[in-house]
């Protein structure tokens, strides 16, 4: 999301009140909501990730009725831009932050991006290995 608001892409981050992520007053292309719908609204891309990641084991009951209204339906990612795809940096958890209907769909990218993920590390291995 920082990255992004530096190259001056527009983005829209719906989290539940309280969930929101931290950033600086200054980064202007940054949207936050506690609305789903207005997030995804007209997107070229949308994006999601687990609701409980590795060290918020504890938590991930709460987390879940927290975020219960945010899973990408196919009703709610029909309100993106008709050519939108959709992103997931996997795992995923089909029925929890995605629908199956969604991420297995047409419209997901989610093999070429995890592919392209891979390329990106192994590189960096080799940079790191100095091979």
């Amino acid at each position: 999301i920082k990255i992004c608001s530096l190259a001056g892409v527009l983005s829209f981050v719906a989290s539940p009140k309280g969930y929101e992520p931290p950033f600086p007053s200054d980064a202007n292309e940054i949207c936050i909501t506690n609305d789903p719908s207005d997030a995804i609204k007209n997107a070229d891309i949308v994006y999601t990730d687990v609701w409980a990641s590795m060290g918020q084991e504890n938590s991930k009951k709460e987390r879940a009725e927290a975020f219960q209204n945010f899973c990408i339906t196919p009703e709610l990612f029909a309100l993106a831009k008709k050519d939108a795809i959709f992103m997931h940096c996997l795992p995923a958890h089909r029925g929890e932050e995605v629908s199956a209907d969604v991420v297995d769909g047409p419209q997901s990218v989610i093999f070429d991006q995890a592919e392209n993920r891979l390329h990106a590390q192994k590189a960096l291995l080799i940079k790191l290995l100095g091979s």
